[in-house]
């Protein structure tokens, strides 16, 4: 039966069609789980933009994309941006870093000025964790 013909039954047996963002199934993280940003700390001052940003996660293991292993996930920067929503993928662009390898470091470069960097675990689907882990949000500026 073609997909048409499947929504078609199923408006006839009175189910529902919704369009919109799909919902990701979530992966349940322990109520004890932390992550932070070890460097830099919040306030600094950085000359030159380029700068090395250091992930803690506390309570839960790292692992890359991918691997679907309870109690873990991989980091994701937030740079100049607000957590995205919880309930789906985190995006991948500029202002959402993936670090899918596993990486609890990162070298990265911003532009003279104000920058805001925080971070949220995903888990095997870049997907946060229910209940949410993520750091709170620290403010560097850049010279």
């Amino acid at each position: 039966m073609r997909r048409t013909n499947t929504l078609v039954v199923l408006a006839m047996l009175g189910g529902a069609v919704f369009c919109g963002p799909v919902l990701a199934e979530q992966t349940a993280s322990p109520q004890t789980a932390e992550e932070y940003i070890i460097w830099p700390p919040d306030g600094a001052v950085i000359h030159g933009g380029k700068l090395w940003v250091r992930m803690g996660l506390r309570n839960m293991g790292v692992c890359p994309k991918g691997v679907a292993f309870p109690n873990s996930g991989h980091h994701h920067l937030l740079i100049d941006t607000d957590l995205p929503p919880l309930d789906q993928e985190i995006p991948s662009d500029r202002n959402h870093l993936h670090f899918g390898a596993g990486e609890t470091d990162a070298r990265i470069e911003l532009p003279p000025g104000k920058h805001t960097l925080q971070l949220v675990l995903g888990d095997h689907n870049h997907v946060p964790h229910a209940p949410p882990v993520h750091s709170k949000k620290i403010t560097i500026t850049v010279q």
